[in-house]
């Protein structure tokens, strides 16, 4: 079966695939990444052509006066699934979206082969356990390997990698001005 035959779906926590590749990450005082920006549009094609994604469900916290963000990312072909956010002390908004990514994925269950969940929080390890032990995960998709939850290095096991990592993709999916 070819990968546009496929019917995956992907479930994106947001926050983390837009913390873990923007932000500069030092180790001991030492530089070991450099963060980028992420050219939604071809990641989407990207998802679409790589592992197969049919729908790409995107986890974000709603902050009035980011609409035109929004509409623009469903226009790239995200299914927005919104969370109410709060602002906490020092004016920093939290947006949670870890119990809505779980809770869709079981949602579309039926609908989909396989699912691809981007983040590299270890919160989500049992449900990629679970759909390893269902044969439903397509694989996990972390934004990058030096900030990654240890969790999901137990996914991968030598006869089935089950753990990626975007940013190997940061040459063709970084935003460039047009």
């Amino acid at each position: 079966m070819s990968k546009n035959q496929e019917n995956n779906y992907a479930f994106i926590d947001s926050n983390n695939l837009y913390l873990g590749i923007s932000n500069d990450i030092y180790k001991k005082g030492q530089k070991v990444y450099s963060g980028w920006k992420l050219d939604y549009k071809r990641f989407r094609v990207y998802l679409k052509d790589y592992y197969g994604i049919n729908k790409a469900f995107l986890f974000i916290g709603f902050k009035s006066g980011s609409e035109i963000l929004y509409t623009q990312l469903q226009k790239d072909g995200y299914i927005c699934v919104f969370k109410p956010t709060l602002e906490l002390a020092g004016g920093k908004i939290k947006g949670n979206v870890d119990a809505e990514l779980v809770l869709h994925s079981m949602i579309e269950y039926k609908n989909y082969d396989k699912a691809l969940i981007v983040s590299g929080d270890g919160d989500f390890y049992c449900l990629a356990s679970y759909f390893i032990g269902e044969n439903k995960l397509k694989k996990v998709l972390a934004p990058n390997r030096n900030n990654y939850s240890c969790l999901l290095k137990r996914l991968s096991t030598p006869e089935n990698n089950n753990l990626d990592f975007l940013e190997r993709m940061n040459d063709k999916l970084e935003y460039k001005k047009r």
